[in-house]
């Protein structure tokens, strides 16, 4: 059995640290900016390089993606210049212009560059000094896989120092060998065990998709037989990549592993410079030049055996100003729709978009008309358990005989001890998601047979370097103790902690109900919803109303701008198809942080020629976090979620008698946290916020009806044999068995997968009374007796905060230079909503910011009433002490 305990890792050089790459990195960025500067007044002045250039982007386009813009060609082009030399002189290859069949493409277009008024080898002059070192660095290194490790970390540091934004949305982070190395392993063991074959047999094609710099490749060539290389490295290894960069480093690496086992140099004609995902595509364009195209074709008619490789990571970009979105696969998509989006019964499904969600989609896609085959792929793991996910563990199921998962961990986007339990992430800490290995295999079996899912999650609190150790040690996926995994009926793999009778509780409410024209029935609420998403929450929020006003006044003069824009130029533009007109978009309106946010649905409203208009009555009061009010610009246009809330809130009157209990979205990552409000929720409320809401209305407050079901009342009354009961009683009862500590620990995990489902508990009113009296103090807040604080002051006091902060012994609040309140009870922080207590929420929440991107200033001190803020600690102190009191009360559920 494998031994589990981490040993010491083996020190090696520290190549990150060598002035010399970091020093490329810095310069590498101001020398990409000047040679496009250089080569965009070309293309204005010089007419043999504009007519080179032409035929480079229409090639460009036809093979990589028919959406690239003339700067990411441009940026090519400036890969190729400022790498070029490296590749001839650390790889020994002096011809590489010449041989490789891009590269050549590529040399036809710098000719036309240069030939006129722009010499390449005075440009790159000042880098000599930084090539020469870089060289000389990898000349020392004798051991080949850490001879790749340090032209990977250049290849690196090159994308992070000039293009950004293609690291942005390809995730270029190198493979730690050590992954390489156990998935290498255990693809061959798997071909023993399973298959009988071995990676050197004889038509086991071996295919990765997403390349990179080669490694996974050069692993497999390491792997296989001296009788057999020479076959297997001419016919029988395949691969593709989309970048230029990356290609030109594998063809190298490659051919180089070859050499040094062989003593004989071939070209490597396995590799493609291809978008792996267009290949679903019915109709394959000309791949870049003959050669590459002929290579592709070869590809598409092979039986591929082995797919094995890291995909990227990234689903795209961060911000819609960024304009660096990933392209899209009708085709691949249109599969992922049908195969893993039909079937999940989740509402939010935008991870389904994800870059590693199609490479598995594909991956299944290429095994289409075979009966054996492996895939085996290292990727973002939050397929294994979240919500979305559903349908694609599903139909994974159906399309494999057996599936390993081996769980790495290093999730960030979790926070307190889970995020302490994922730990270190194995790609030495520059990716953020957690990491996973799996490994499926494809057999014949009975069509309704779902495979065997094996499970194994590595053990909590190990950093990156001891993960790779970790696997390191094992070597394979045979020393691994996989666990076979209980799949439960909704396809979950990772079924620890669920409780099968949670079913049987009383939805709040569901999808179907929701949209059902007939009497509602078998849930508590009939209509729901998410808060108030806005995409721009540095433009939409702000603490005063004026400054609000101000700005959303601006942003909406400019953003109409651009529908006038595109009103008056639409008319001149042709498409064929959506994406094209979009494309069109994309490329007209104005980006720029400072005047305005653009989002998926902001550039809907535009193309539809949606103008947007400034009110007052628009300004509404919000709950933005917990216990922190706001001033929201809320509006259909300027923000994009939240449409319910036009009939649950449509007036400010309408928060004098309505209600609404949030909960946290599915899928979320922190504990149950329910709150009632009685204004404006933001998505962000709690987590992906989920709002039932006691009363509806017509949009101009009219025409109020209750929420709550025919159906729950008659229930309740009959269960509990109580004509008393009302919907006011059931709506605190919910809100008041939300609360209760055994409720939360017991279905801590279903409340992750779906919305709340209530029980009867033994007795009703216990909790419909406690749900009333927190009810009170959390909607009303504001109004609450101050817990009896005690002030330090240091004259003369002032009431203005820029940041308060906790004392390290948690009994003081330091709300500014001249002012301590002090006395802060325990029971506060018993009182938490996801992992902040209440008062760290008002800490956090209440201070001096500004956006980074808009430069936006937001400032909660409120000069009509200077001690609010001071005042609001000792009422929240006084809410927290309260519910952790009334919850404590709480009669047993059993």
């Amino acid at each position: 059995m494998l031994n589990l305990k981490p040993s010491p890792q083996v020190i090696q050089t520290d190549y990150t640290k060598l002035q010399s790459l970091v020093e490329f990195k810095e310069r590498v960025g101001e020398l990409g900016t000047a040679l496009i500067g250089i080569i965009t007044k070309e293309l204005q002045t010089n007419k043999p390089f504009q007519e080179a250039f032409e035929i480079f982007s229409k090639l460009c386009r036809s093979s990589i993606n028919p959406n690239l813009a003339d700067i990411a060609i441009i940026e090519m082009l400036v890969q190729h210049l400022l790498t070029e030399r490296l590749f001839r002189t650390v790889f020994n290859n002096p011809d590489f212009r010449k041989k490789n069949v891009i590269a050549k493409e590529i040399e036809k277009v710098i000719a036309q560059l240069t030939a006129k008024s722009f010499s390449r080898d005075t440009f790159l002059k000042s880098l000599d000094h930084f090539y020469l070192a870089i060289e000389r660095a990898a000349a020392t290194i004798e051991d080949y896989q850490r001879k790749q490790a340090f032209l990977n970390l250049v290849y690196e540091k090159f994308f992070q120092g000039f293009a950004v934004k293609i690291a942005d949305t390809h995730g270029i982070v190198y493979t730690p060998q050590a992954i390489v190395n156990f998935m290498i392993n255990s693809v061959e063991e798997m071909l023993r065990q399973e298959f009988n074959r071995t990676l050197s047999s004889p038509g086991v094609h071996i295919l990765d998709p997403f390349v990179g710099t080669g490694n996974f490749i050069m692993r497999v060539l390491r792997e296989i037989n001296s009788l057999q290389l020479e076959h297997k490295y001419k016919h029988e290894l395949h691969c593709n990549e989309v970048m230029l960069l990356p290609y030109y480093i594998a063809c190298l690496n490659i051919e180089q592993a070859f050499y040094e086992q062989t003593d004989k140099y071939l070209p490597f004609d396995g590799i493609c410079l291809v978008d792996t995902f267009e290949l679903v595509e019915e109709k394959q364009r000309e791949l870049f030049v003959p050669a590459n195209t002929q290579r592709v074709s070869r590809q598409q008619e092979t039986p591929i055996f082995v797919i094995l490789g890291n995909p990227p990571y990234n689903v795209g970009q961060q911000h819609e100003n960024d304009n660096n979105k990933n392209r899209k696969y009708p085709a691949l998509e249109k599969l992922v729709a049908e195969n893993y989006a039909k079937t999940s019964k989740a509402t939010n499904k935008n991870a389904l978009s994800d870059a590693y969600v199609k490479a598995f989609q594909w991956a299944t896609w290429r095994l289409r008309e075979s009966q054996e085959g492996i895939v085996a792929l290292v990727t973002n793991n939050g397929f294994l358990d979240g919500i979305a996910f559903d349908g694609m563990r599903n139909h994974l199921a159906t399309q494999f005989a057996k599936i390993y998962h081996l769980n790495l961990k290093g999730n960030a986007r979790t926070s307190g001890e889970r995020r302490k339990q994922e730990a270190g992430n194995i790609f030495n800490d520059q990716i953020r998601v957690g990491v996973g290995i799996t490994l499926l295999v494809k057999q014949p079996k009975p069509a309704n047979q779902l495979a065997e899912i094996w499970i194994y999650s590595i053990a909590d609190y190990l950093e990156a370097n001891e993960k790779q150790d970790f696997l390191v040690k094992a070597n394979s996926f045979r020393q691994i103790p996989f666990q076979l995994a209980k799949v439960d009926k909704n396809h979950t793999w990772l079924t620890d902690g669920l409780r099968a009778e949670f079913e049987n509780l009383i939805p709040l409410g569901t999808k179907t109900e929701k949209v059902s024209k007939q009497a509602v029935k078998g849930v508590i609420f009939k209509n729901y919803g998410r808060g108030v998403g806005t995409s721009r929450d540095a433009w939409a929020y702000h603490f005063n109303r004026e400054t609000l006003a101000k700005n959303m006044r601006y942003t909406i003069g400019i953003y109409n701008e651009q529908v006038n824009k595109w009103i008056d130029q639409e008319p001149t533009l042709q498409w064929t198809h959506a994406e094209e007109k979009r494309r069109y978009i994309d490329a007209l309106v104005l980006y720029d942080d400072t005047q305005l946010s653009w989002s998926h649905t902001l550039k809907t409203a535009l193309e539809r020629k949606h103008k947007a208009q400034f009110a007052e009555e628009n300004i509404r009061r919000s709950l933005y976090r917990p216990f922190t009010k706001s001033y929201l610009f809320f509006d259909r246009i300027m923000n994009n979620e939240g449409a319910i809330f036009g009939s649950v809130f449509p007036t400010p009157a309408t928060e004098i008698e309505n209600r609404v209990i949030c909960v946290n979205g599915i899928g979320g990552k922190k504990p149950l946290s329910p709150l009632m409000v009685n204004c404006l929720p933001d998505l962000g409320l709690i987590e992906a916020t989920q709002c039932f809401p006691f009363y509806t209305y017509h949009e101009d407050g009219t025409h109020r009806q209750e929420n709550l079901t025919n159906w729950a009342l008659e229930t309740f009354q009959q269960h509990y044999q109580d004509s008393n009961i009302t919907k006011w009683d059931i709506f605190y009862y919910v809100y008041g068995l939300l609360h209760h500590p055994d409720y939360r620990e017991k279905y801590a995990i279903n409340v992750k997968r779906e919305l709340p489902r209530i029980p009867y508990a033994p007795d009703f009113w216990p909790f419909a009374t406690a749900g009333q009296q927190l009810a009170e103090l959390h909607v009303h807040y504001e109004t609450q007796p101050e817990y009896p604080l005690q002030p330090v002051i240091n004259t003369p006091l002032h009431w203005r905060l820029e940041k308060m902060k906790l004392s390290k012994d948690q009994t003081s609040v330091i709300y500014n230079n001249s002012l301590t309140l002090t006395g802060i009870p325990p029971e506060t922080f018993e009182y938490r909503l996801g992992n902040r207590c209440a008062l760290d929420w008002v800490i956090d929440q209440y201070q001096v910011s500004q956006d980074k991107r808009s430069g936006i200033v937001n400032d909660p001190n409120q000069l009509e009433d200077k001690q609010y803020i001071a005042r609001l600690i000792g009422q929240v102190v006084t809410v927290s002490v309260k519910t952790v009191e009334i919850v404590k009360g709480l009669p047993s559920l059993d």
